[in-house]
């Protein structure tokens, strides 16, 4: 039978109220392999150019944090695209997580669970080619009557009217 017990944390270190610990001493030290909190690095041959960033911690700290900023920079892309009708917002979500993936382990495995989806999906429409066409056609006449309309009937206009904005 397990028993449970009580840890508070301080610092990176947790500290048993009842005096047990392990081996290392007193509280669990910081995952070694873990450098920076955004989890593992890509393994990658250290003869290659990103190997020889490795070999620099600075650098390496730099290189990752412009990875994480480029791919927020996609996701960031993908949800202002999310006002526009259709699929918009997809691509560059799934950018930002290939960028993302070069770099991140828990990217890779998102990354690595849409590319297993997509290839579903477009099996799926291979084997089905006329409910594929007919349902793409349909959302691009939908699409396409959507802008019809707001620009026919000058809705930008009149929502920013009622609104008080313009």
């Amino acid at each position: 039978m397990t028993q449970a017990r009580s840890v508070t944390f301080s610092g990176n270190r947790a500290v048993d109220p009842h005096g047990e610990h392990g081996p290392e001493g007193p509280g669990a030290t910081r995952c070694p392999d873990c450098t920076d909190g955004l989890g593992a690095p890509a393994p990658v041959p250290p003869d290659s150019w990103r190997g020889r960033i490795r070999a620099d911690p600075g650098l390496h700290l730099a290189w990752r944090v412009g990875v994480f900023v480029v791919g927020l920079l996609f996701v960031l892309l993908g949800l202002a695209l999310t006002v526009l009708p259709g699929p918009l917002t997809v691509p560059p979500v799934l950018v930002s997580l290939w960028v993302w993936s070069t770099e991140f382990d828990w990217a890779r495995r998102f990354f690595a669970a849409f590319r297993r989806k997509a290839v579903a999906a477009w099996r799926h429409a291979e084997q089905h080619p006329v409910s594929s066409a007919a349902i793409t056609v349909g959302g691009l006449a939908a699409a396409g009557a959507v802008f019809w309309a707001v620009g026919h009937f000058d809705l930008v206009d009149r929502a920013t009217s009622a609104l008080g904005l313009g």
